[in-house]
Formats: C-alpha cells, sequence, structure tokens
C-alpha cells in the first residue's frame, strides 16, 4: 500500500483516549472469527441527505450487493455536518462529523481497530470536507488500511497549494479512481500523479425497462406536449436562466412545449440563501409570460419518478456554467434514458462527444439554445435515431458493469482478500412475456421493443416451448401451461404435409418467401427436440396438449429419415432420447450413426470434430452422441461424445471464461486457435451449459459443473468486454457480443438462449446446492485452488 507521511506510530495519546472514551467503550473490538466476511467501509455523504455523492454512494453499494454473492460485507462511514441529523435506511457503521476535527481522529482509530474491515473507499468532492483539507490528509495518514478515493471533480491548472494537496492525497492511497479518460490526464499532466494509480470508471447509468412515451406524458398531465427537462438539486451554477430566456423563441415555435426543472434546491444553498434563485427563475417565467410553458417539481424525486420523467422527456437540456465541472450524474442519467441531449461544454460532454450523439452550445447562450431546441422538436427522426445511438453507446456505464469495474479495482488495491462471485439471478420471464403475442413469441426487437415486422419464426418457438416447459416443471407456475400452449400451436401451424414444416412467418400469419429458399432442416429438428421435451413431462400437462403434442410428434417421426443436415441430426436425436419408448431406438441410432460417420470421415489425433470446421451450435453434437449412448448403450457413441466434447472444450475455454465460436469466422481444421474477437452469440452459450448439464448428469465429475458455472458468468460479465450480456431490468438477454460493443437488440433467440441456460444453471444447483451453488452463487464461492484444478482437468 502506497502510504504517505505518518504523522505518528503507536498507541494514541492519552488525552485523545480520555476524551473519547464513552463512545469507544461502546465498540466492541474483538478479533473477527475465521468465518467473519472482509467488509469494505464506504466513506461518503448518504440518503438521505441530499446531494449527489450521496445518491452516486447509494447506486454504487446497491449495484456491488446486487451483483456479487455475499462473501463479502460492505459497511457506511456517514458525512455530517452540523446541525445535521438524518435518519438513515442503511445504518451506518460510523458517522464521521466534518464540522469537528477531532471526529477525524476518532474515526481513524475506529477503522484501524476493526479487524473485520479490508479496504475503505473514500468518495471526494472539493468542499465535502468544508475548509478542513488538512484535517482529512491528516485522517487519510492515519488510516492503515489499504484506501481507495473517488474524485468526482478534478480541476485542470491547479495552483500551487492545490496541487500539493491532490499530491499528498495520492500519495495516501492504494488507488485514484475518476470518471473521465480526461480527468486521468489532468492528474497525469498538471499533478503529476502517476498513471500505474489511476482507474477509470464510468459514472454508473440506470437500465430501464421500454415503457411508452405518450402513457407517461398523459400519467404526468403532460399531454400532447414537447418536454424539454432539466433535474438536479437547483442552484445558481445549473444555469436554468439560460433555458428560460431561450423559451420565448421556442414557444412562438411550439406552443405547447413544456420546461420541467425537477428538483429541490440544493440544502447547503437554502442554509446560506434560502430560495433566492428559485424565486428569481419563477419571476423571470412570470415576467416573460411562460406560466404555461414553465413547470417547477419542487421535489427530490425517488428514481423510478425520475426515470419516468426522463422516458417522457423529448429534449433534455443540460446547461451548467462551471466549465470545471468534471462529471455530471444528471447528464449520465439522461444519455442512459435515450434522451436527445443539448448541453454546455463541460469536460463530461467533451470527452463523449465522439461517442454519443449531443448537441453543444455555449456557456450561457440562450439564442444558441433556442436553436437547437427549435431544430431538435422539429426532426422526430432524428430525434429517435440519437436515442438508440445513445442507448448503444452509454450501455457499458450501466451500474452493473460499473460494480464489475470496482471489484477489479478493490481486488487489485487489496489482493487475496475479496471473492467477488457473481449471483445467479432471479429466473424472469418478462422479456418473454413482452416479446409473446396470442399467436406466438416476435423474432427480433429494437432495443427492448418487440420489432413487429421481423414476424415469428419456428425455431424460436421450438425455443421457447422447451424454456415454457422448464420453468414450469421448475415452479409449477401454471400461467406457464398458456405460454405452452401459444408456442405448440404455433408448431402445428407449421406444419403444411407430411412431416414439412416451414419456418417463417409474418407478423399477419402469412408463410414468408424466405422458406422456399432456405434449407429448413434445423428447423424441423428443433421442432423434434421442443416436443419430444414436451411429452417427457406430460403428467404435468393437461390431456388437450398432450394430445396435439402426440399426434405432432408422430406425424413429423415418419417423416424424419431424409433429415442429413448436422445440427438438425443432433435436435432429432435429443427429441427422441426425452421418449421412454423402445420404438423410437432404431431411429436414434440411425441418426447417431451418421453421426458417427462423420466424424471417422474428419476426426483424426488433432482435430477430433465431425466436420472441418467448428462453427455454430457446436455443443449440440457430442451432447446428442451422448444421448444416444445413454439409450442405446453403445460404447462407441460414449467415446466420441467424450473425445469431441473435450476436444471443443479446449477450443472454447481459456482459463475461468469461455469464448464460443464466433459468427464473424469459423475454427478451420488445423488452425490452432480460437482468435476472432465479436459475433459471440448467447444461444451457442446455452448450447454449452446444456451439454454441460447432460455429461455431468451422466458421469458425475464436478469439472462439468464448474464449466457450467464458468460458461454462465458470461452472461453475468466474464467476457472480453467485462459487461453484462443479460439485462436484469427488461429480463431480456442481448443479441451478442461484439469486437467493442454489445448489440443491445433484445430478440427471442438471444433471450431464449438466456433463458435456456439460466434454467439448466437451476437444475444443476438443485442436484447439487452444498458444492457448487450454494445460496444460488456461482462457482467462485470455492476455493481459487479447486476451481483452477477442475478447470484444467
Amino acid at each position: 500500500m502506497n502510504k504517505g507521511l505518518v504523522l505518528y506510530q503507536g498507541s494514541l495519546p492519552s488525552p485523545f483516549v480520555q476524551t473519547e472514551r464513552y463512545e469507544l467503550e461502546h465498540h466492541t473490538f474483538r478479533k473477527p472469527s475465521h468465518e467473519a466476511k472482509p467488509e469494505v467501509l464506504f466513506i461518503s455523504s448518504y440518503p438521505p441527505r441530499a446531494c449527489g455523492l450521496a445518491t452516486y454512494t447509494f447506486d454504487l453499494i446497491k449495484s456491488i450487493e446486487e451483483q456479487y454473492r455475499t462473501t463479502f460485507k460492505i459497511s457506511m462511514c456517514a458525512l455530517q455536518a452540523e446541525p445535521d441529523q438524518f435518519h438513515y435506511a442503511r445504518q451506518p457503521k460510523y458517522l464521521l462529523n466534518v464540522s469537528v476535527k477531532n471526529s477525524f481522529r476518532k474515526t481513524a482509530f475506529l477503522i484501524n481497530k476493526d479487524e473485520s474491515i479490508k479496504l475503505v473507499v473514500v468518495q471526494h468532492e472539493f468542499g465535502l470536507f468544508y475548509s478542513a483539507d488538512q484535517t482529512f490528509l491528516s485522517f487519510l495518514e492515519l488510516i492503515n488500511k489499504p484506501v481507495i478515493i473517488i474524485f468526482h471533480t478534478v480541476l485542470p491548472n491547479p495552483d500551487a497549494q492545490l496541487m500539493l494537496n491532490v499530491q499528498q492525497i495520492a500519495g495516501c492511497v492504494s488507488e485514484v479512481v475518476v470518471m473521465t479518460h480526461l480527468s486521468k490526464s489532468i492528474l497525469i499532466k498538471d499533478y503529476q500523479i502517476a498513471e500505474t494509480n489511476i482507474s477509470v470508471i464510468e459514472h454508473g447509468t440506470h437500465l430501464i425497462a421500454p415503457k411508452d412515451k405518450d402513457k407517461l406524458k398523459q400519467k404526468y398531465q403532460l399531454p400532447s406536449s414537447k418536454v424539454l427537462m432539466t433535474f438536479g438539486l437547483v442552484n445558481s451554477n445549473k444555469g436554468f436562466e439560460t433555458t428560460i430566456d431561450a423559451l420565448p423563441e421556442v414557444v412562438s415555435r411550439f406552443p405547447d412545449v413544456v420546461f420541467l426543472i425537477v428538483g429541490k434546491t440544493h440544502p447547503n444553498i437554502v442554509a446560506q440563501e434560502g430560495e433566492v434563485y428559485r424565486e428569481m427563475l419563477e419571476a423571470k417565467v412570470a415576467l416573460l409570460g411562460l406560466e404555461n410553458n414553465v413547470r417547477f417539481v419542487n421535489e427530490y424525486v425517488e428514481l423510478p419518478v425520475l426515470l419516468d420523467y426522463l422516458q417522457l422527456t423529448d429534449v433534455y437540456l443540460f446547461t451548467s456554467v462551471d466549465p470545471n465541472q468534471a462529471v455530471s450524474g444528471t447528464f449520465a442519467y439522461a444519455v442512459s434514458c435515450g434522451c436527445p441531449i443539448i448541453s454546455t461544454p463541460i469536460p463530461h460532454v467533451k470527452e463523449f462527444a465522439d461517442r454519443i450523439s449531443v448537441s453543444v452550445v455555449d456557456f450561457r447562450s440562450s439564442e444558441q439554445l433556442s436553436k437547437a431546441i427549435i431544430d431538435l422538436l422539429e426532426n422526430d427522426e432524428l430525434r429517435e435515431k440519437i436515442s438508440v445511438n445513445n442507448l448503444i453507446k452509454m450501455a457499458p456505464s450501466a451500474w452493473q458493469n460499473v460494480a464489475m469495474s470496482y471489484s477489479r479495482v478493490f481486488e487489485k488495491a487489496s489482493p487475496a482478500v475479496f471473492n467477488f462471485s457473481y449471483k445467479l439471478p432471479p429466473i424472469s420471464l418478462t422479456h418473454l412475456l413482452r416479446l409473446t403475442t396470442s399467436y406466438g413469441i416476435i423474432q427480433f426487437s429494437k432495443i427492448a421493443s418487440p420489432d413487429l415486422t421481423t414476424g415469428y419464426t419456428l425455431d424460436d418457438n421450438a425455443r421457447a416451448l422447451i424454456v415454457a416447459c422448464q420453468h414450469y416443471e421448475i415452479t409449477s407456475n401454471t400461467d406457464d401451461l398458456a405460454l405452452i400452449n401459444t408456442y405448440l400451436m404455433f408448431i402445428k401451424d407449421c406444419m403444411i404435409s407430411n412431416g414439412l414444416l416451414f419456418n417463417y412467418v409474418t407478423y399477419q400469419r402469412q408463410f414468408s418467401f424466405q422458406n422456399i429458399s432456405e434449407n429448413l432442416e434445423d428447423s424441423t429438428g428443433r421442432a423434434v427436440w421442443a416436443i419430444g421435451y414436451l411429452l417427457s413431462i406430460k403428467e404435468l400437462l393437461p390431456r388437450s396438449v398432450v394430445s396435439v403434442a402426440n399426434e405432432l410428434f408422430e406425424s413429423l417421426y415418419h417423416h424424419l429419415d431424409q433429415v442429413h443436415s448436422t445440427r438438425a441430426m443432433a435436435f432429432i436425436i435429443k427429441g427422441l432420447c426425452y421418449q421412454d419408448n423402445l420404438k423410437y431406438k432404431n431411429k436414434i441410432t440411425l441418426f447417431a450413426d451418421r453421426l458417427t460417420q462423420m466424424y471417422r470421415h474428419e476426426a483424426d489425433e488433432n482435430w477430433k470434430w465431425f466436420e472441418d470446421s467448428l462453427t455454430y451450435g457446436n455443443s449440440l453434437l457430442p451432447e446428442a452422441m451422448l444421448c444416444a449412448y445413454v439409450a442405446t448403450d453403445n460404447p462407441v457413441y460414449k467415446k466420441i461424445a467424450l473425445d469431441s466434447f473435450d476436444f471443443l472444450i479446449s477450443k472454447i475455454f481459456s482459463g475461468t471464461r469461455i469464448k464460443v465460436i464466433t459468427n464473424k469466422g469459423w475454427l478451420k481444421k488445423n488452425k490452432d486457435t480460437n482468435g476472432t474477437i465479436g459475433g459471440e452469440q448467447p444461444i451457442d452459450v446455452a448450447y454449452t451449459i446444456m451439454a454441460m448439464e447432460k455429461f455431468y448428469e451422466v458421469f458425475d465429475n464436478r469439472k462439468y459443473l464448474f464449466k457450467a458455472g464458468v460458461a454462465f458468468e458470461w452472461f453475468l460479465g466474464n467476457n472480453h468486454l467485462g459487461n453484462m450480456v443479460y439485462n436484469p431490468c427488461t429480463g431480456g438477454c442481448y443479441d451478442g457480443v461484439e469486437a467493442d460493443a454489445m448489440n443491445l437488440n433484445q430478440g427471442a433467440e438471444s433471450t431464449l438462449g438466456y433463458l435456456l441456460a439460466r434454467l439448466s444453471l437451476e437444475r444443476l444447483r438443485l442436484a447439487d446446492n452444498d458444492f457448487v451453488f450454494k445460496d444460488k452463487n456461482l462457482i467462485r464461492g470455492v476455493e481459487r485452488k479447486e476451481v483452477k484444478d477442475l478447470m484444467m482437468s
């Protein structure tokens, strides 16, 4: 740990002990048991204190605790000043009164004596510690634990005193975190802080589920209005008067425009000068005759309400007059909600100008602002394009991804102490239901909204049928029965005659021309797989559903012999193997023998595979051969299953991460590595997890459990982007991990792939709860050496 000048060593002076004896007696200092969880202590303002830093800390802690299992603990040291008195929903472990110098020394003493605390995280804002700069520095020097400091503001061109102060702070801590690369550059160039000690982690943003803008406007009494919005703690640095001065020109063009100013006056401002600034704004509104066009929402609104306001907004206005404002949470929130934005050129905006679409206007220029507002309000198509682009570009800053970035910094600052293991998200069918109509599941989405123009496919409805059946099997939720019937009847509608199935259906329920030009054998295979699974749980289902499924299955069964597509044969084997009926054994053997012939034709000492390339859905093939072995007891199928799966695993697992074969480039025979970046598909990860489940079921080898857990972590952020692929807010799954970004569309295939994987993990958790998936957490709760040994086996 890099610590600066130590003010004293050894025990605290006796006057301090005497002064603080009463309070110290109320803390029991004892060595934690061997089971005590390592603790991260945050030092920050905290709700209900009304300030941006308190909100940031609340959101960060919440995201870390939701993302990771409870192998560690987070506690709070809340900052207060005389005469603050707050009733905290989350009880702070300590209170630091920044108005009292002795409180700093007392708090440092308590932190040092608390052996559970392994890491201290300090949120820093100039002015937060009032005029106690030297006292704050001494406080950092007293702490004998690793400290991370998060600079929310980094001022350029510092004078000598400010430079020295920041350098001394940096010298006392293990790691400095800033929120923009510009801030990092300033620390390096203007303050001479070592680059190796600085991490850039963007300000977090909230994932949102899509809501209807018109319905939101009705809800908040803004029907038919063009809505401009800004929010935050009201103070003169916000520059709200610039917008009010710009409004007359805007109103002349759009009489129904409404400017929302959402937020209370900053409590420090109220304490110093009352409501002078707000009253000035209200007087200006009255003077310009804008009472019908400006609405003050004088509240510290809860997050769901704030996100509603942002989603109903047509243009967001950020008019800060502070050119040194390094970062703005309000700006980040607006972008993450898809708002088209007009902003003054603060550093945060400058940094993101080449990444997101934002209209920049000069400070205090109401003329430029009115023109920019009119330009956006006149162009609905442009606003929609900006909204989608901003949603895509800001996805990496979702709080879930920010939590992962901080976990890496925590591990760097305090190695071998923290074990950040992902939590298994609750099983949610929310997005599946959003995509499902009365006829079937829609194929694609625009972000999280169903794209009805893309229609339906048998492929997706077959996968959806399996998901609904498996969900019903695990949860006994009778709502699933309607879904099962919907997806089954869609498959029935796709059957033309003599076992022939079409795949593509328009939203108007007409077969599309794609059915003529494409090979539909894979779709037939998926239908057999899905109906076969349904029939494997027929005792749980209504007779009417089982009757339809039996009829379809028999019709398909008698026309399967001509299928030769590799993956179609694998799907068919899986579907037939669900049936406890000897009459299907010959057909299983037929297709397994065909796959065996393919394997023997291509396999050699270095290439143990069925084809000359690894392409899509690879895990299906060894899993199908294993199913065939279980059904027939043919040892040849067993050996091929094991050899081919081991070969595949060697190509897609590296250490404790999976990287499936990408659709950007198949892995050819005699090519050594799977080096293509981007194009990783959720369904391929899902197939791998389902195969791991089957191999574990048959061989009872724990390495398959571990690899299933590692593969599932791909959805939660253990991928080359370090970002979530599953969206816990919508319940959907992004369509792919590309080279440098996520494909944020959450279509049926990707969402169903995630759900198939999640349901597979749930079955594994129930089967081996005490070992791998205790408390619904993933594998890294066990000893790291054991993980390594099993991953390498």
